[in-house]
């Protein structure tokens, strides 16, 4: 009798185990941190809608923060990426600065979206982490976008040339040699001038790069500056766009050669 209820037993949890597992296990998880020091995008918890959606959608799962005491090492071993979503201003004491370095340097991804550029001015490795950093930008308008490299993931429901509206960002020189780019608008569609008294700016000229990705330090880094408008997260091609760099920042696969 006891053999009997005991094979039950058994059988039951392996009939559980076998069919949960399969539902229960996420092709991999991200952390999205959108603390702020500065300036805060009211565009934040839309895009945190839309990334779970988008974890539903492409099964993966994400924890989402603004507390920076989650960047040490224990907790950070159970991300394959982390997102900087919309961050401004120093975020990151030197001790959790030090167990990010360690995580991208142990083979792991880094996503920064729009205003990652803005973080951290006085932190080099992050700046040559995101690869450039913000400098000014203008009033938000509609600019011709175009997607200057087809083989990373996410740029397949994008036109090679097609109207977007952001808010568009100037950005400062290459902080990294191994930058690889992605998309870029036309200044000539738009007013690149801004004057904030104490900063000016007046474009980046002919070529004004907007998205880009490397490999540092033996891990990943994926930067796209759309995102400032929160309707931009409801925005489908965008939506695959952002995809598109956390697949790739989170599992090193999507490119296309």
């Amino acid at each position: 009798m006891k053999q009997h209820y005991f094979l039950n037993v058994m059988v039951a949890i392996f009939v559980s185990l076998v069919f949960s597992y399969p539902l229960q296990a996420k092709q991999f998880k991200i952390l999205v941190f959108s603390k702020t020091d500065g300036f805060h995008h009211v565009s934040i918890n839309q895009a945190i809608t839309s990334l779970k959606d988008m974890s539903e959608k492409h099964h993966f799962a994400m924890d989402w923060q603004e507390d920076a005491q989650v960047f040490n090492p224990d907790n950070l071993a159970k991300y394959d990426a982390v997102m900087f979503l919309l961050t401004t201003g120093d975020v990151l004491n030197l001790q959790q600065q030090e167990a990010f370095e360690q995580f991208i340097k142990s083979g792991k991804g880094y996503i920064g979206v729009h205003s990652a550029s803005d973080t951290e001015y006085e932190w080099s490795w992050y700046g040559k982490l995101v690869g450039r950093q913000f400098h000014i930008h203008p009033k938000i308008q509609t600019a011709e976008l175009s997607v200057i490299d087809r083989s990373f993931p996410g740029v397949e429901t994008i036109p090679d040339v097609s109207l977007w509206t952001d808010e568009w960002y100037e950005f400062g020189p290459e902080l990294s040699p191994n930058l690889n780019y992605i998309l870029s608008i036309n200044e000539k569609t738009y007013s690149a001038q801004a004057d904030w008294g104490r900063v000016k700016g007046e474009g980046m000229g002919d070529f004004h790069p907007i998205a880009w990705y490397q490999e540092i330090d033996g891990g990943r880094a994926f930067y796209t500056g759309l995102g400032h408008l929160a309707a931009m997260y409801k925005n489908t091609a965008f939506q695959e766009h952002l995809y598109g760099g956390i697949y790739w920042a989170a599992t090193g696969k999507g490119i296309r050669n």
